[in-house]
Formats: structure tokens, C-alpha cells, sequence
């Protein structure tokens, strides 16, 4: 099968630029930013919060780049874009890396919350049974269709940005010493502590393979640009508390510091308020799984002609294996560890390198063009 560059989406599966501010969101703030400040502080020190910026304005850099590339085409996705610079063999191995990279991204989130489950709430509770409950709910939405998903990710994104209102109670107790002496870190730290937030703004690429879909392209950009920012802001703002509340020694005794933050939170109706933020967080994770697991069935069925609802069901049910047979923390570290350091090259430094090929392409095409 002859696989098109560019699209054409019928009416009833375009969605508004408007919505590409919630995707955004819905898709980087997930599970990876209940662990982010423990792992910038172990590069940046006190100057986490730098490396947080500097990321953020990398991403900015990284996002006008992919606009650019997308732009050099009428309608087309990055699947396209591959085969149409590649040709059709290496197209469609690198379009196959990219969904296998978001089928270990989908493990990743799925598996840090389960754990996250097992270890404050429910410690007996097996592995299966979360990852059938979640898998379910992921099912669900995904066979909606593309506006379902966005619709669900619209919702979710409404309903739970309130929990982040809740942290004022670390924010009265923060010690403005921990951030003494400020600048202390190096350049080559506060890159280190950069790259580790890799793991928290993955999801970037959901561009690249949304952008057909999106009616109003003009209007692209800003929600983009708008999106990332909340992303940031959410990341620099639990960093700021984190290093302000706990001491470099808490740093290292614990996995999720985010998290741990709501402990400090207590109302007179509720003694352990930590257990209803995690059961609320899945409004959090819920999107991040739904956008990647559409993903995955979209790029298959790119690729391959296979029909989305047959991937969804292959893929859920091989998740559910997965996720009943890791079932410690060392191996979900290394899903994750590998998601990271995987998507660092695939979200963060491709485009840098697919930017000059397209541009060149497409000058090249033009100059044949006003030959003839």
C-alpha cells in the first residue's frame, strides 16, 4: 500500500486549534512530574529551578522547529513526512521506532501509577487488577474516536488543575535558605538538570502526528506555545516548593517528592488526604495514557493499514501482560530510565536534525519545478 505525505481528514475528525492548549498539558503533566525535583536536585542542586527554565526555552525552540518542518507540507504527519524524505523502507522503520517509543512511553505511565497506587494505598492489590481498571477506561475513550479523546483529555484537564491549589500548606513552610547559594551550580550541571526533564515534557511529538487533524493551522501556534508554558510553569512551580520544604537530605529518601508534598495537607473531615489526591491524580494520568495509546493505533494504522480498534485491543491486552509481570520498582525504573533516555533523542534533538533534510528537499523540489 502507497502510503500518502499528505492527509485528507474528514469533517467530522477535525478538532479546533484551541484544543492543542489541553492536549499539550494533558499529555506532558502526568506521572513524571511527582518524581522530576528529586532528579533535577541530584544534578542542579539548589539551581534545580534553572535547569527547569532553560528546559522550558528549549522546548520553545524545539516546538518552532517542528512547526517549520510541518509547515514545508499541505497536510501531512510526521509518518508521511519520513517516507516522503526517506522513501518508502527507511519512512516506515523510522515511523515503527516512533511507535514503539510510545508504546514503552504508555508502559512507562501506566506502570509508575499502578506502583504509585501499590505503595500508598494499596499494597496488596495486584498488579492485574489496576492495570485492567486502567486499560478499560483507556479503552473506552480510544474507541471514540479522535474527538472523543480530545474531548476526554478537554474534561480531565478542567476537573483536576484544582490539586495544585492544595499545595499552600509546603508553600508556608518553605526554608528560602535551601536555595542558598543561588548560581552556585555550573553551565554543564544546570544542562544536566535540564535534560533530566526530559521525561516530564515528553509528549511533544503528539504535534507531529496531531497536526493533520487540526482545522485552523494558522491558528496553531499560540495554543502550542500556551500549552508548554502551563506544562513549565507546573514543573518550575512544584520544583520551587520542593527545594523550599525539603532539605537536600529528604531529597534522597524519597521517590516521588511531589507527592509526598500533599502529605503536610490535613482538613478535619479527612485524616489522609494524600490517598484522595492519588485516586484524583488519575484525572492526571488518564489523559497522558488515552493521547499515547491513540497514537500507537494511529501510526499503525499509517503504516500498516491496520485498523485502530484491532491495535488498541492488541496492544491493551499486551499491556495487561506486561504490567502483571513487572511488578517491582527496579524493573519500572528501567522502562522508565529507558523512556527517558529514548525520548530525550527522539522528541528533543531529531527535529534539530530532520529540519535541514526537509528544508533542503523542498528547495531542491522547487528548483526542479521552475526548471521544467
Amino acid at each position: 500500500m502507497q502510503l500518502k505525505v499528505n492527509l485528507t481528514i474528514k469533517p467530522g475528525q477535525n478538532i479546533r486549534a484551541f484544543y492543542l492548549t489541553f492536549i499539550i498539558v494533558g499529555i506532558q503533566v502526568g506521572v513524571g512530574i511527582l518524581g522530576t525535583p528529586r532528579y533535577i536536585f541530584e544534578s542542579a542542586r539548589q539551581d534545580a529551578w534553572v535547569s527547569v527554565i532553560i528546559a522550558f526555552i528549549y522546548m520553545l525552540i524545539i516546538t518552532w522547529v517542528m512547526f517549520i518542518i510541518l509547515n514545508q507540507y499541505e497536510n501531512a504527519d510526521i509518518f508521511g513526512i519520513q517516507v516522503d524524505i526517506f522513501g518508502r523502507l527507511i519512512g516506515k522503520i523510522l515511523g515503527t521506532i516512533y511507535i514503539i517509543f510510545f508504546m514503552a512511553e504508555f508502559l512507562s505511565v501506566l506502570l509508575s501509577y499502578i506502583e504509585i497506587i501499590q505503595v500508598f494505598i494499596f499494597p496488596t492489590m495486584p498488579n492485574f487488577v489496576m492495570g485492567l481498571l486502567l486499560l478499560l477506561l483507556v479503552v473506552y475513550c480510544v474507541n471514540g474516536g479522535i474527538r472523543v479523546v480530545v474531548g476526554v483529555v478537554f474534561i480531565f484537564s478542567l476537573l483536576s488543575p484544582w490539586i495544585f491549589v492544595l499545595l499552600y500548606d509546603p508553600v508556608s513552610r518553605m526554608d528560602f535558605t535551601h536555595f542558598l547559594p543561588m548560581f552556585d551550580a555550573s553551565f554543564t550541571e544546570l544542562l544536566k538538570g535540564a535534560r533530566t526533564t526530559s521525561y516530564s515534557f515528553l509528549g511533544l511529538e503528539i504535534l507531529f502526528v496531531l497536526y493533520p487533524f487540526i482545522q485552523n493551522k494558522k491558528d496553531a501556534k499560540l495554543p502550542v506555545y500556551i500549552g508548554i508554558s502551563i506544562s513549565a510553569f507546573l514543573v518550575l512551580i512544584t520544583t520551587v516548593i520542593s527545594l523550599g520544604y525539603y532539605s537536600p537530605n529528604d531529597f534522597n529518601l524519597m521517590t516521588w517528592p511531589v507527592l509526598s508534598l500533599f502529605k503536610s495537607v490535613s482538613f478535619s473531615f479527612m485524616e489522609r488526604f494524600d490517598y484522595f489526591i492519588i485516586a484524583e491524580w488519575m484525572m492526571v494520568t488518564i489523559p497522558t495514557m488515552v493521547l499515547l495509546m491513540w497514537m500507537i493505533t494511529y501510526g499503525t494504522k499509517r503504516l500498516y493499514a491496520i485498523p485502530q480498534k484491532t491495535t488498541l485491543y492488541i496492544i491493551s491486552f499486551l499491556s495487561l501482560i506486561v504490567c502483571t509481570a513487572i511488578n517491582t520498582d527496579f524493573e519500572i525504573r528501567k522502562v522508565s530510565d529507558f523512556v527517558n533516555q529514548i525520548g530525550f533523542w527522539i522528541v528533543f534533538i531529531y527535529p534539530l536534525l530532520l529540519l535541514p533534510i526537509v528544508l533542503f528537499k523542498k528547495k531542491r523540489q522547487k528548483s526542479k519545478g521552475s526548471a521544467k
